[in-house]
């Protein structure tokens, strides 16, 4: 069914984090490809929506997908960025619970889709598969950790400067000026909820970034019109306090 399956593209992993895809073995990828559907999802579209009963799981492809959560207050939190190889929808695909989060399209995205019981079997053959899933809960457990102390010991410019700097490195087109286009349309409430900020904040440092010409922005694209400068700021430099 899905033999044509194949991971690509640009990846946006944190340091020392391997995707899903990477930890199986050929005999696992090849039982997953049997017993999913590849599908094909426009920008913007929605993969899977918060609080639906389904159950199958998905393996990106190629493309990238924000993960969003809808509070009962009705906050809109970004929770994180799934690249090619990342495991999504496992909590309710194998729990059986509503989904906990909304997954959105922010490019192009093709994925594997995988009924619940398909994946559970495959697991069952191949045990790669489950010590995979394992790891990955663990790292983004780790993950989510780490985001929680930087909120708490880091300013919130070195810690938007890193998050740019990542996305540059993963998705960036580099001009000859050294300038480096972002080629994923986030806007300022999906930097400041990756950041752990408040908009008001990134919005106050970013216009302070355009002033000092280190960055252009529009409603939905940044270009980073200063690399070294954004570095010397997540390095926490003498820069870093500005804005």
């Amino acid at each position: 069914m899905g033999a044509e399956f194949q991971v690509g593209g640009p990846i946006g992993h944190g340091p020392g984090r391997t995707p899903f895809w990477d930890l199986l073995d050929a005999s696992a990828r090849a039982a997953l490809r049997e017993a999913g559907r590849v599908t094909s999802y426009a920008a913007r579209t929605h993969l899977l929506r918060q609080d639906d009963l389904t159950d199958h799981l998905l393996v990106v492809g190629r493309g990238c997908v924000k993960v969003t959560a809808l509070s009962a207050g009705g906050y809109q939190a970004v929770l994180a960025l799934r690249n090619p190889g990342d495991l999504l929808g496992e909590q309710a695909g194998l729990d059986g619970g509503p989904r906990s989060a909304t997954l959105t399209a922010l490019t192009p995205v093709r994925a594997l889709v995988i009924p619940a019981e398909a994946f559970r079997a495959a697991a069952r053959d191949h045990p790669v598969i489950t010590g995979s899933v394992h790891q990955v809960l663990s790292a983004r457990l780790r993950d989510a950790d780490r985001q929680r102390t930087a909120a708490g010991a880091d300013a919130l410019a070195a810690r938007l400067a890193g998050l740019l700097l990542d996305l540059a490195a993963a998705y960036g087109r580099r001009h000859a000026s050294g300038a480096v286009d972002i080629g994923l349309p986030l806007s300022q409430d999906d930097f400041a909820g990756l950041v752990l900020g408040s908009r008001r904040t990134v919005s106050r440092v970013l216009e302070q970034w355009r002033t000092d010409g280190w960055v252009t922005t529009g409603r939905t694209h940044l270009t980073l019109d200063n690399p070294d400068a954004l570095k010397r700021v997540r390095e926490g430099g003498p820069t870093a306090g500005r804005g």
